[in-house]
């Protein structure tokens, strides 16, 4: 089964691996030092990362390192960018009446 990035984002737990990943690369066992839950656990979110593609892995002798993928995060800024602009207007069409108000208000 091929899944996408916005499956990797959907659980809290792979939330915070990306988050941790991306000050540094990290090993299984480190990652999972900072979750109440098994070293198996932490193993399976790291394979749908990187089933995602969000995590890249590099062998350095016995240890695998996962690391960010940083191209693949930016499908997610792609996808928000469109709900920005609607935000960004939004918030101009209320800037702009706001405006109008306190100007309505002062010629009283």
């Amino acid at each position: 089964m091929r899944r996408d990035i916005f499956q990797a984002i959907a659980d809290p737990t792979r939330r915070a691996i990306i988050a941790l990943i991306a000050v540094q690369a990290m090993t299984p066992n480190a990652l999972a030092a900072h979750f109440n839950t098994s070293r198996q656990a932490v193993s399976k979110h790291l394979q749908i990362l990187t089933e995602c593609d969000v995590l890249s892995q590099q062998q350095q002798g016995r240890e695998i390192y996962y690391k960010l993928q940083m191209d693949k995060m930016k499908e997610i800024d792609q996808w928000l960018e469109q709900f920005r602009k609607i935000w960004e207007q939004r918030f101009d069409q209320l800037d702009h009446l706001l405006e109008t108000l306190k100007s309505n208000k002062n010629e009283q």
